[in-house]
């Protein structure tokens, strides 16, 4: 099962970010991950909430250009080489990562990692076939 990012287009302005999360409190939609990657002119916002519909539906009226993309939710030990044993994996596999990034979720000596591959079904395949632990949702 895939977890759906919503990623948000932003004007590089002071206020954006704070325009976004109060839209998304006002709509009741809690955050589980948030990333955001800019450039001089503008930035994207990728977040993970817990009502990625609803989230998507507010962010649209409020006039925010959106999409949604599946990814990866991925449960690893919460100590050093966790991250490198997979992304080994991946290697050897071939599955290509366009990016990462990590989630607010998850438990005391655990670590959420959200993966955006460029073949989500390979990738989830493999993950699921090394018994790795899934995210199925936040």
């Amino acid at each position: 099962m895939a977890i759906k990012q919503i990623s948000v287009f932003l004007e590089n302005n002071a206020g954006r970010l704070a325009d976004v999360t109060r839209v998304l409190a006002k709509a009741g939609v809690n955050l589980r991950a948030i990333s955001i990657a800019d450039t001089a002119d503008f930035g994207i916002l990728r977040l993970i909430a817990n009502d990625s519909a609803r989230a998507a539906a507010a962010l649209s009226e409020a006039g925010y250009t959106t999409r949604l993309t599946d990814v990866a939710a991925v449960e690893l030990d919460d100590s050093p080489g966790s991250l490198a044993r997979i992304m080994e994996l991946f290697q050897q596999t071939g599955v290509n990562i366009e990016y990462l990034y990590a989630s607010l979720e998850g438990q005391v000596g655990k670590a959420v990692v959200i993966f955006k591959l460029a073949d989500h079904e390979k990738g989830l395949a493999l993950i699921k076939e090394h018994k790795l632990a899934v995210v199925e949702s936040f």
